[in-house]
């Protein structure tokens, strides 16, 4: 029997729909709406893509938005001072500086100049450690999209043997803690695999809950793969071009024998990846409250 397919672009209306609708409570009783600011230095095709994509789902959903492009020789310090000046800006409530950045610029300084209360990406250490100690004001926004999507699924968590395979800052360690952590949606046993683990697969066979971001096309083969596991595959690989002209993705998992084994899984594209904007508007919606909290 084929597993359950979790849509992530349902799911994310879902949520969308949700947000759509608290905004307009809030600015009904406060007269106000979340602000996001995107930066956008140079004219990378794929970041232009992605803070377009950011901005009209901002604007659906009735916040205050600002894209803000500025030219590839910009300085740092330029950058940081553009930073500040939103930092203090009281109708922006998140900013988001889209990476990659051109080389003379040292990313992490300017992702360290962002107001933690405006980091809705959660980048920054403060609210890395926040998160760590179970005191996340903002969760990172991939991370933070699979836990909704297990949630969504009916996917029991608690108690669950939970195998994430990678172990980057911006999927695999984050989603690791939000999975232990004693909280709703979580308090799970975790284990992360990674290129020196010595038998990746010994582990992912125990997984009631796999986590795949290996980085690599099918790493996940149906034989790594407990049977009756919930699997979400967060990679998104280009492997060729269809006949139409488009590119051919495919995600870490291979989709077509796993979904023989697994109860519930995730396609690529259309899982995980749909995900991750509207928890980047859930965390800006977040800070605009937290904002309404402190002031």
């Amino acid at each position: 029997m084929s597993a359950k397919i979790i849509s992530g672009t349902e799911v994310a209306k879902q949520i969308r729909e949700e947000i759509k609708a608290e905004v307009q409570e809030l600015k009904a009783k406060y007269g106000s709406v979340p602000g996001l600011v995107t930066i956008l230095v140079g004219e990378n095709p794929a970041s232009v893509s992605y803070v377009t994509a950011k901005q009209k789902t901002a604007k659906e959903l009735g916040f205050y938005s600002i894209q803000d492009n500025q030219p590839e020789d910009i300085t740092e310090e330029q950058l940081l001072a553009l930073i500040d000046k939103y930092n203090k800006d009281e109708k922006i409530h998140g900013i988001l500086v889209q990476l990659p950045l051109p080389k003379h610029i040292n990313e992490t300084k300017v992702l360290y100049a962002i107001d933690p209360d405006k980091d809705v990406d959660a980048f920054h250490p403060v609210n890395v450690g926040k998160l760590v100690i179970g005191e996340a004001v903002f969760k990172p926004c991939t991370p933070a999209g699979i836990q909704e999507l297990l949630i969504r699924g009916g996917v029991e968590i608690s108690g669950a043997e939970v195998v994430v395979v990678g172990r980057s800052n911006i999927v695999g360690k984050p989603i690791a803690n939000m999975l232990l952590q004693k909280a709703k949606g979580a308090n799970a046993t975790v284990t992360v695999v990674h290129t020196g683990t010595k038998d990746i697969a010994a582990h992912t066979r125990r997984a009631d809950i796999l986590i795949v971001a290996a980085g690599k096309p099918k790493a996940i083969t149906a034989d790594m793969v407990k049977e009756g596991a919930a699997v979400i595959d967060v990679g998104v690989n280009r492997i060729g071009v269809t006949p139409e002209g488009k590119a051919k993705l495919a995600g870490d998992v291979d989709f077509d024998a796993v979904k023989e084994k697994a109860s519930l899984i995730t396609p690529v594209p259309g899982g995980v990846g749909p995900m991750t904007i509207t928890m980047l508007m859930k965390n800006t919606l977040e800070a605009f409250k937290y904002s309404l909290k402190n002031k």
